[in-house]
């Protein structure tokens, strides 16, 4: 949706063909292969300025000044206009709410331009000035747009689905860390079934919670992509929106639905684990985890302190732990602790991570992307200091999830205090999680293994 007209884009592209068309007509050849690769190009060329044409008939510019008497003193008011791409801007303000002004003004509009149109209601600033504004675009280049980067593909879901296993084999793998030395195959499946079911549910509650609101918005999503890793097993799922969002309450709800979901799933493994064996430790069915896990940010530090038994009225610390192997950690209570920090990964506000997309739905697209890059700054320098974790998850936030999310419809109506509010919980939440390090990831030693892996105690 960017500035330049598909229109003039499509004309230019139809003069770079006719230029060709013109040199491959003047060039001259008795040589037989020659002639015959000089024949497949004319015949290329004249093939694709043919689909220019009918593209060109397609994608007209919008007659601005048709489409300005469509606005009025009952809808919105418009006092000036410009370009926009094929469409244009309308300057001025709102005389009813929008969800009265949006159904009629797209009608008047796609009358008057004889093509469905697509509109945006938004805030710009001008010198210290905030208008409200109207943008006003054909609705078949967003569904081109859309059309050209779907991943709703055959190869997107072969994607999906190599991606899901690759995730079950690195989940697998991960929880393989934790046995005591010479575990068994029996040891195995007890001890760490657990911890892969409780991933599981964490990742299958927030998908389904995830699709369900954004149905409720009608917005169509991606399929979605789990992110390996040998570290934590799963460093989350991405997936994209396909279609616009109604308003700024579905750029908020959708993420938050998902972080807030895995979230309380996580607790309730946590709490499960405590009530079925009266403590965290596990019992028989104990993974072993460094010590230096519960030891580096707020969140752990605290489950730590309040769980009791891992210090005595003398401040030892973590008596129960079995030098050479590690602190005895239910498997359950662990999926949720590890829950907790791949959530809090994906809840940083960068880009189109949830966290980038919350942040752009409670503070605009300006803002969102300085504190966007501000983390990822961040992130680089936790990943030279020190921690592999930082660094690659900001390589991979930064390259592969930058950028914002094309604005809702909507987006002068306020999202409301109760939503400004779950979105300080689950930066307290996030934070709490990741600082003063990414869950127990960040050691004194450059590049080392995460904690929880390898070692002596």
């Amino acid at each position: 949706m960017g500035n330049p007209s598909i229109e003039a884009a499509i004309k230019l592209e139809k003069k770079r063909a006719d230029r060709k068309l013109k040199e491959l007509d003047k060039e001259t050849t008795n040589n037989p292969v020659v002639l015959f690769f000089i024949n497949a190009a004319r015949d290329s060329l004249a093939k694709e300025k043919e689909r220019l044409e009918k593209a060109e008939k397609a994608f007209k510019a919008l007659d601005l000044n048709k489409l300005k008497s469509c606005f009025g003193f009952n809808t919105f008011f418009a006092t000036d206009v410009r370009r926009f791409g094929d469409g244009g801007i309308f300057v001025g303000n709102l005389r009813k709410p929008i969800e009265e002004v949006m159904p009629i003004l797209e009608k008047k509009l796609s009358e008057a331009a004889g093509t469905e149109v697509a509109l945006w209601f938004m805030e710009e600033n001008t010198n210290g000035i905030t208008k409200q504004v109207c943008m006003v675009q054909p609705k078949s280049e967003m569904d081109l747009e859309f059309e050209s980067t779907t991943l709703n593909t055959p190869w997107g879901y072969v994607s999906a689905i190599l991606l899901c296993v690759a995730t079950f084999g690195t989940i697998a793998l991960m929880s393989g860390f934790f046995l005591k030395p010479g575990a068994t195959l029996d040891d195995y499946l007890s001890d760490v079934a657990p911890l892969f079911g409780g991933f599981l549910a964490i990742l299958g509650v927030s998908e389904i919670t995830t699709r369900v609101t954004a149905a409720r918005y009608g917005v169509k999503l991606s399929p979605s992509f789990l992110v390996p890793s040998n570290w934590t097993g799963c460093l989350g799922v991405m997936n994209n929106y396909e279609s616009l969002l109604s308003n700024k309450k579905a750029l908020f709800d959708i993420p938050v639905a998902r972080t807030a979901s895995a979230y309380l799933t996580s607790l309730v493994l946590a709490v499960t684990a405590f009530l079925v064996d009266g403590s965290f430790n596990g019992g028989d069915n104990a993974l072993y985890i460094r010590p230096q896990f519960f030891f580096n940010n707020p969140l752990l530090s605290f489950i730590e302190y309040v769980i009791g038994p891992y210090s005595d009225d003398l401040g030892n610390v973590l008596p129960y732990a079995v030098e050479g192997v590690g602190v005895p950690v239910d498997p359950l209570a662990f999926a949720g602790l590890l829950g907790m920090v791949v959530t809090s990964l994906n809840l940083l506000p960068i880009g189109r991570l949830e966290g980038g997309r919350i942040a752009q739905a409670l503070f605009g697209r300006n803002i969102a992307a300085l504190i966007s890059f501000g983390t990822s700054f961040l992130l680089s320098i936790g990943g030279l200091s020190g921690s592999v974790l930082c660094l690659a998850w900001g390589l991979f936030a930064t390259f592969f999830r930058g950028g914002e999310e094309i604005p809702a419809k909507d987006e002068i109506t306020p999202l409301g205090d109760d939503r400004y509010s779950w979105g300080f919980v689950l930066a307290l939440i996030c934070f709490l999680t990741l600082c003063p390090n990414i869950g127990g990831t960040f050691s004194s030693s450059f590049l080392s293994p995460p904690f929880f892996r390898g070692g002596d105690l």
